[in-house]
């Protein structure tokens, strides 16, 4: 069963149209479907292209110019520095798979932390709050131990493509591959 996508219209003088609701809404009201899990596409009224990603950016923009940053100064030069290089188109897709993942661990530890505080066993308030105060850690040294773990499996399995390219291509005049020896017909008889 397929859904359709949420069309939210954005009009030349910077409103946003709600097609569902056929109403006007805030970029606080996109954010608020976005946490809901709604699939929405955010199109341009006059031109209908689809201005999603820069609405999205937005919201994203916003997020990082007030209260705690997510992405450090850091984590952004980066950003900027894959901006055409060789690895570029993969690695919207890293980021994407390695989001899902950081999703699927923090649903997982909700559901573990909603049944510990529904558990009738007797926990205390203290006990649960001095809990909650190392999960953030906790997670972050899981998240850190998986990144090394990811990046040793990737780095062993670029090792491996190069030397299977190389066994591929060996013999083909190639600068940087090796040729490789030409048996002469008496040497194989013997």
């Amino acid at each position: 069963m397929s859904t359709e996508k949420r069309v939210i219209k954005k009009y030349p003088n910077r409103r946003l149209y709600d097609t569902a609701t056929s109403s006007y809404i805030t970029l606080e009201d996109v954010k608020r479907l976005v946490l809901e899990n709604v699939d929405l596409q955010v199109v341009d009224a006059k031109s209908q292209e689809d201005i999603s990603r820069s609405v999205l950016l937005q919201i994203i923009l916003d997020e990082e110019s007030c209260g705690s940053p997510m992405f450090t100064h850091e984590v952004l030069t980066q950003f900027i520095r894959f901006y055409g290089q060789a690895m570029q188109g993969m690695m919207g897709p890293f980021l994407e798979k390695n989001l899902e993942i950081f999703g699927q661990l923090q649903t997982k530890m909700q559901e573990q932390s909603r049944t510990l505080c529904t558990d009738s066993s007797g926990l205390n308030a203290n006990l649960w709050g001095e809990y909650m105060k190392f999960q953030g850690p906790a997670m972050q040294n899981l998240m850190s131990n998986y990144m090394e773990q990811s990046t040793s499996t990737f780095l062993d399995m670029q090792n491996r493509m190069q030397e299977q390219t190389k066994q591929l291509f060996t013999g083909f005049p190639f600068p940087g591959f090796p040729v490789a020896p030409v048996q002469n017909e008496d040497s194989s008889k013997s």
